[in-house]
C-alpha cells in the first residue's frame, strides 16, 4: 500500500463523516517499514502433521459421500453454513470490524459456530485479522500474498509467524474483545467447544437422529466439511489477493474475486472490503453472492443486530474515480 492510498482512507473517512471512527486498528498504517534482511523460516511440524492428516481425511470423506443419505448431505451443509457465519458474521464482519451490533443471543450462537469452524479463537482471529489490515502485504501482515499463493493460503500456519506480526499484534487496542464477555468465555473454553461443536455435535446428530454410521458422521460432516470451510477461507486470503479486478483502488492487492465469495459466503468482494473495511456488507451489491450479509439483514430485522455500518454511494463513486482501475460496474 502507497502513502497515497493511506491519503485516500483519511479522505474518505472525512467523506463519511467520521464513519470511521470508532475502528482504528483495521486502517493502514504507511509509517511502518520493514526490516532489512528477513529471519529464518521455522517449520512448525506440529501443524504440518495436523493439516496433512485433515486434508487425507477430507480426501476420504470425499470418498465417503456416495454412502452418505441425503439427510447426512443436507446436515452437512448446515454445519457448512453455520460454522462459515461463525467466521464471516461473527470473527470478521462483528468482532473484527465492529461493522455492526449484535445482542447477546446473537453473540453467543456466533461464538458457538465460531467454535465449529476452529480457525482460533474469536480473540486471536480477529487480532490477527486486524494486523492483516493494518499491516497488509508486509512483512507483519500474518498471511502477506506477496509471500505468495500457498504461503497466503495455508503456509503461513504451517511456519513461526514473523517478528514484526507478534510485535505489532502485542501493539493493538483490543479492550473492546476483552470487554465482551462472550469472546473471553469462548477463548476460556475454546478446547472444549470445539472438540463438542466441531466434531462430535457434527457426528453425533445423524447417528443419533436418522441411523448415519459413526464412520460417514465423522468424515463427511465433520472432517470433510471442515477442511471445505478452512480452504474456503483460506481462498480469502490468497486466491482474493492475487486474481480478479481492483475496480475501488489499484494501489493495493485485494482484488474481487466472484468464485471465493460464492465459496466464503459473501467474503470475496475484497477489494471493496480493503477500501472500506467498515462496511458490515463487505460489497456495495447488498445479498448478491453475499449470503452473510443476507444474514445480517435477516438479524437486524428480527431486533437480534443493529447500526450496520454502511459506505454512501457517493464516496464509493468518488473513491472509484479517484483509485478505480477502471473496470467498476455499478450494480
Amino acid at each position: 500500500m502507497t502513502e497515497a492510498e493511506t491519503r485516500n482512507q483519511h479522505a474518505d473517512k472525512q467523506q463519511n463523516g467520521g464513519a470511521m471512527a470508532e475502528t482504528t486498528d483495521d486502517v493502514f498504517d504507511d509509517t511502518y517499514k520493514e526490516k532489512e534482511g528477513k529471519p529464518p523460516r521455522m517449520l512448525v511440524w506440529r501443524n504440518i502433521i495436523l493439516m496433512s492428516l485433515l486434508h487425507i481425511g477430507a480426501l476420504y470423506g470425499l470418498l465417503l459421500l456416495p454412502s452418505a443419505s441425503p439427510f447426512t448431505l443436507a446436515w452437512t451443509a448446515v454445519c457448512y453454513f453455520i460454522s462459515a457465519l461463525g467466521v464471516t458474521a461473527g470473527a470478521h464482519r462483528l468482532w473484527s470490524h465492529r461493522s455492526y451490533k449484535a445482542s447477546v443471543p446473537l453473540r453467543v450462537f456466533l461464538a458457538l459456530a465460531n467454535s465449529m469452524a476452529f480457525q482460533n479463537d474469536i480473540y486471536e482471529w480477529a487480532r490477527d485479522h486486524r494486523v492483516h489490515h493494518k499491516y497488509s502485504e508486509t512483512d507483519a501482515d500474518p498471511h502477506n500474498a506477496k509471500r505468495g499463493f500457498f504461503f497466503a493460503h495455508v503456509g503461513w500456519l504451517l511456519v513461526r509467524k514473523h517478528p514484526d506480526v507478534i510485535e505489532k499484534g502485542k501493539k493493538l487496542e483490543l479492550s473492546d474483545l476483552k470487554a465482551d464477555q462472550v469472546v473471553m468465555f469462548q477463548r476460556r473454553y475454546y478446547k472444549l467447544s470445539v472438540v463438542t461443536l466441531c466434531f462430535l455435535l457434527p457426528t453425533l446428530v445423524p447417528w443419533y437422529f436418522w441411523g448415519e454410521s459413526l464412520t460417514v458422521g465423522y468424515f463427511v460432516p465433520g472432517v470433510l466439511r471442515y477442511a471445505v470451510v478452512l480452504n474456503a477461507t483460506w481462498l480469502v486470503n490468497s486466491a482474493a489477493h492475487i486474481w480478479g479486478n481492483r475496480p475501488y483502488d489499484k494501489t493495493i492487492n485485494p482484488r474481487e474475486n466472484p468464485m471465493v465469495a460464492f465459496s466464503a459466503i459473501g467474503e470475496g468482494f475484497h477489494n471493496y472490503h480493503h477500501t472500506f473495511p467498515f462496511d458490515y456488507a463487505t460489497s456495495e451489491f447488498g445479498c448478491k453472492l453475499n449470503l452473510t450479509t443476507a444474514f445480517i439483514d435477516l438479524m437486524c430485522f428480527t431486533g437480534l443486530a443493529k447500526d450496520c455500518r454502511r459506505v454512501s454511494k457517493e464516496m464509493i463513486v468518488a473513491r472509484v474515480q479517484r483509485t478505480g482501475d477502471g473496470s467498476y460496474k455499478s450494480g
